[in-house]
Order: structure tokens, then C-alpha cells, then sequence
């Protein structure tokens, strides 16, 4: 008896699992934001009025230039994807490329979707190109440098300010953070060196972004002017938001939270929020500030408050993406249509969105 005669039906095809498997790790992710976020925000209750500052012309100024920084990053990023792409022989107009990063940006930071920021740019880059394996590896090569960059970042300023070195916990976590992600950029490079990944079409998963990491470094090995020039950017990059979350702090009335305290700790925090364990870096961005300030006699509160404001600020900058998300991209050159689905490999790098730094 057949499956039909006997009233079975078949399993869910793959692409169904798989949304359903998004939906679920989306719900699991946005719970744990939020307990972490009720476990932090319970903890300082008593306090919250003291975490928030007198409103002066000085904290507008200071927020003022927060967003300013938080948006010259986005630039930035962009310009580094564009550098990327340059090396790799596919140029592109950068302000095209901005609005895919914005797009993307308000994707990852304001719909509540299981399709990734980067997902969607690779989807408008490769109706742009109608090159969906040199966009996607160029997305994958501009995050990896975050891997090389923020740990750097990390140690000059450590490096800088002595003091910083004997904070205990909060010390040996952004070194081991840092380590950490160098360790693994040199066990990815090792891996695409050790072996050929061949066609990124004919590979998924893992095995696809090695491909895409291949692709891009085989790329960028044969323009060394334009791998400078992409580290250059990407250290810009990290340094504008650095600088952003400075002002940031200023605008609370935390003087503790310094230049170099946050370059030593900021991308350690960085690195750790776009683990896929919540939404955004919620809770995690939050902690990890608790954590790296508190030693510096920053009160919890004031803390959370930093983490939070810090992510409204990337918010805000994100929801400029919103026309460019709702106008779309052209179709591609070759008259076929690419969406979300047709990308399928891990984008996790540095941000820096939270996704990005």
C-alpha cells in the first residue's frame, strides 16, 4: 500500500523546515533579549532615575553627535564594501551601496523577520551584478575583517592605558574575546588555504561561506593596494563608532566611560552581541557593559543605560533605511529574479549590527 492509500503525507520540503526552524531560533532569541534585558532592568530599578541625566543643551549636543557618528559609520561600511568589491573586479557606485546597507540595517535592527541584513544586500547587490557568488562572497569577505580589526582595536587600548590591564574579570574577558575571534579568523584562513572549496553554487552552509571567504582572499591577494585599503577603512569604521559611543557616554554624564576604556572594551562588546543569542545584541550588549564599567566606578544603571541608548541610536539610523527597503531592487541583469532564499550560508562576522559593528 502506497503512502497515499494509506492517508500519509509526505514531510515538509526542506524550504518549510527550514522557515519554520527561523521562526522558532527568532522566538527563542527574542525571548532570552527579553529576560535578560526584565534580569537588568529589575536590578536597577531603584536607581534608574540617577542613570538618566539632566536634559542641557550640552546632552543634545552630545546625542547630536552620536547619531552623526552612528550614521558616518554606515558610510563607511559601505565604503568598505565598495573597496571589497573593487578588489574582486566588481566596482560599484557607492551610493547604490549605501542604500543596500541601509536597507539592510532596517531589516536587521527593525522588522522583526528571519531574513538577515546581509542576506538582503547580497539579494540587492546580485540584482545589480547579476553576480550572486562574487556578492555574496564580497559581504562575507567586508565582515570578516571585523575579525582582524576589533581585536586590534582591543589590544591598542589595553596597550594605551596601562591601568586597564588589572580590572580582572572585565580585563580577561576582552582579552579572551579578542584572542578568541583572531584564533578563529587564522583557523577560517587556514582552512581555505589547506583546501579548495571549489564552486560556491554546487556547496552549502560552512562549506559555502569557506568557498566565499576563498573567493574574496584569492581577490584581494591579487590587489594588495586594495586589502590595505580595506583594513584601513574597516579600522575607520570601528573608530567612528567607538568615538559615537564616547559622545554617547558624555550625553549620560558618565566621564568614567573614556576614549580608551572603550576602545579597549567597546569591541570586545562588539564582538560578543552578534552571536545569534538574542535580538540586536539586547541583554548581551547591556551585561557586557555592567561588566567592563563597573571596575571603572560606573554605577549598573548608568551602564544599561549607555547599552540601551546605544542601540537606540543604531535604531534611529536604521529606520533611514526604510525607503530604501520598501523601494526594492531592480531585477537581475539576466531577467531572473533573486530574493532572501536564494543565499544560504552563516554571515556572522563583527557588526557590527549589532550585526555590524
Amino acid at each position: 500500500m502506497d503512502d497515499a492509500a494509506a492517508g500519509t503525507t509526505d514531510p515538509a520540503p526542506p524550504p518549510r523546515r527550514e522557515k519554520a526552524r527561523r521562526r522558532a531560533v527568532l522566538v527563542v532569541r527574542i525571548a532570552v533579549s527579553a529576560g535578560m534585558l526584565w534580569f537588568l532592568l529589575d536590578k536597577i530599578s531603584d536607581s534608574s532615575a540617577d542613570a538618566l541625566p539632566e536634559w542641557t543643551t550640552a546632552t543634545a549636543l552630545w546625542l547630536s553627535g552620536a547619531v552623526l557618528l552612528t550614521l558616518a559609520s554606515i558610510v563607511l561600511s559601505a565604503v568598505r564594501w565598495q573597496t571589497v568589491l573593487a578588489a574582486m573586479g566588481r566596482p560599484a557606485a557607492l551610493p547604490r551601496l549605501l542604500s543596500h546597507y541601509l536597507a539592510g540595517q532596517f531589516v536587521a535592527n527593525v522588522l522583526p523577520t528571519t531574513i538577515g541584513g546581509d542576506v538582503l544586500r547580497v539579494s540587492r547587490l546580485a540584482q545589480d551584478n547579476g553576480k550572486v557568488h562574487d556578492s555574496f562572497a564580497s559581504v562575507v569577505l567586508e565582515r570578516l575583517t571585523g575579525w582582524l580589526v576589533l581585536p586590534l582595536i582591543t589590544f591598542i587600548g589595553l596597550i594605551i592605558n596601562p591601568p586597564l590591564q588589572h580590572l580582572g574579570e572585565a580585563t580577561q574577558i576582552a582579552f579572551g574575546l579578542a584572542c578568541a575571534t583572531l584564533v578563529a579568523l587564522v583557523l577560517v584562513v587556514g582552512a581555505v588555504a589547506a583546501k579548495r572549496w571549489g564552486d560556491m553554487e554546487a556547496t552549502k552552509g560552512w562549506k559555502r561561506f569557506l568557498a566565499a571567504v576563498s573567493l574574496g582572499l584569492n581577490a584581494l591577494r591579487t590587489h594588495p593596494r586594495q586589502a590595505i585599503s580595506v583594513v584601513a577603512v574597516g579600522f575607520a569604521y570601528q573608530l567612528v563608532l567607538v568615538a559615537a559611543a564616547v559622545m554617547a557616554a558624555r550625553a549620560l554624564g558618565i566621564p568614567d566611560a573614556g576614549p580608551t576604556a572603550l576602545l579597549a572594551f567597546f569591541p570586545a562588546i562588539a564582538i560578543a552581541q552578534v552571536l545569534p543569542i538574542s535580538i540586536s545584541g539586547l541583554g548581551v550588549r547591556e551585561g557586557l557593559f555592567v561588566l567592563f564599567l563597573r571596575p571603572l566606578g560606573v554605577p549598573t544603571g548608568q551602564a544599561v543605560a549607555l547599552g540601551i541608548l546605544l542601540y537606540l541610536l543604531n535604531l534611529i539610523v536604521s529606520l533611514l533605511g526604510a525607503p530604501a527597503f520598501a523601494i526594492g531592487g531592480r531585477r537581475r541583469l539576466d531577467g531572473g529574479p533573486v530574493g532572501p532564499e536564494d543565499e544560504d550560508a552563516p554571515l556572522r562576522p563583527d557588526d557590527a549590527a549589532p550585526a555590524r559593528p
